[in-house]
């Protein structure tokens, strides 16, 4: 995993594998690892097939919930990374494709 500063991001953070991408120039921890768990995802799944079921999904919940911040948050990537990002040694137990539970 290689972390990039980007100043000019619209988002604190954005994993594209094998990069993190952050905005600040001292990333917190807690936002580290909650873009490791997407990196551990976009692995899992391959990368164009993360991000096509990434916006899919999106979609889904963005006409389920109306709401473009609720339909972010619940979709399963996310979910899942917003559950374990505290928890630093969440990703070194994790069982492969984790994500499913949050679906």
């Amino acid at each position: 995993m290689l972390v990039i500063r980007v100043p000019f991001l619209w988002v604190e953070g954005m994993a594209l594998f094998p990069l993190v991408l952050v905005r600040r120039p001292d990333p917190n921890p807690v936002l580290i690892n909650h873009e490791r768990v997407h990196l551990r995802q976009q692995l899992e799944l391959g990368i164009l097939p993360f991000y096509i079921w990434y916006l899919i999904e999106y979609l889904i919940r963005r006409w389920q919930y109306r709401d473009h911040y609720i339909a972010y948050r619940n979709i399963s990537f996310e979910r899942e990374a917003y559950t374990h990002e505290k928890d630093l040694g969440y990703l070194p137990g994790r069982p492969w494709f984790n994500f499913r539970h949050y679906i």
